[in-house]
């Protein structure tokens, strides 16, 4: 059972999350059913497709958030605007995570970030793979150890639950015509992951990064690599210079945690499932001085940091309310 993180407010802001019955939906509902400072706003099953019934919960709610595929939106973006609503928006579709008029919802990304959140009116919730490594390649290329035309290459693996329904029965229902018994598997194999551009804008990379995201039987965790060749880089870095780039940057973060190198050091191996249920992200640097190379690891629930506990997280700065 998930206790309330949250301290009593003392206001109530009317929340409408449209999409509550998919996988993200359902994971931030659950984490506001108890919020003190939270009344959600629904709407029945055989209204969920009623244009009309949505408008009027987007007109009486403080807050709206898109759990939706990235056309459909855009579409209830649109139909907000035209109806001259001025609901506040977390959209967790990859739709406007590029867009200009939207504020990145990830405010450990800079020391001005949480107050840019806290004062916007539309919010793009980061994807998951791209949550984890801008948080790693950010605080690198703005401190001067990477440089933003360095060809990037990413390492990734999901749990199952990061592809929604379909790839939940694909794992967990027999009766599913793509059901596998698979361990891991590799996809995006065309290498046009929808998440590379959030990640190539977020950072400022002048050449696509090239990302390899694979799933695992297992349902909710993430593990997101870098790997790096600290001898080719200017300067030559050390395993301690990126570490201590990234202590720097997220000092005193709850929610964005880099472990001490002794913690790292003593790992023989790193769970993807080691933060499941958890809204934090914890980094690592493995490095090997004398081979010059390094590697920057991310954990993270998939659901947790990269998708429901940081709308719920973002909600939480827009809203003005204390979280721990």
């Amino acid at each position: 059972m998930r206790h309330s993180i949250f301290k009593k407010q003392a206001m109530t802001i009317k929340v409408f999350i449209d999409g509550e019955a998919g996988t993200t939906g359902l994971q931030i509902r659950q984490r506001l059913s108890d919020h003190a400072g939270v009344e959600l706003l629904s709407l029945a099953e055989d209204q969920r497709k009623d244009a009309s019934r949505r408008l009027a919960l987007f007109e009486a709610a403080d807050m709206a958030v898109l759990c939706l595929p990235d056309e459909a939106a855009r579409e209830a973006v649109a139909m907000i605007d035209d109806a001259g609503l001025r609901v506040r928006l977390i959209d967790a579709s990859t739709a406007h995570r590029t867009h200009g008029d939207w504020v990145y919802g990830f405010p450990e990304y800079d020391a001005g970030q949480s107050a840019r959140i806290a004062e916007a009116r539309r919010v793009s919730n980061p994807g998951c793979y791209a949550v984890s490594a801008v948080a790693i390649l950010h605080p690198l290329v703005a401190a001067g150890l990477l440089p933003a035309d360095w060809p990037v290459t990413i390492n990734a693996v999901s749990g199952y639950s990061g592809g929604g329904k379909g790839l939940i029965a694909d794992f967990e229902d027999a009766a599913s015509p793509g059901y596998t018994e698979a361990v891991f598997q590799y996809y995006s194999l065309g290498l046009d992951h929808k998440h590379v551009p959030e990640i190539q804008a977020r950072v400022g990379l002048a050449q696509r990064p090239l990302m390899t995201p694979g799933v695992g039987r297992f349902r909710q965790g993430m593990i997101v690599q870098l790997p790096l060749q600290l001898w080719a880089l200017p300067g030559r870095p050390s395993p301690g210079d990126i570490h201590a780039a990234l202590a720097a940057h997220y000092q005193g973060q709850p929610h964005v945690v880099v472990a001490e190198p002794a913690e790292t050091a003593a790992l023989d191996r790193l769970d993807p499932e080691a933060l499941a249920g958890s809204d934090v992200m914890r980094l690592h640097v493995f490095g090997n001085q004398a081979h010059g190379q390094a590697v920057v690891a991310g954990v993270l629930d998939n659901l947790g940091k990269g998708a429901s506990g940081q709308a719920v997280q973002n909600l939480n700065l827009m809203c003005g309310f204390e979280a721990p």
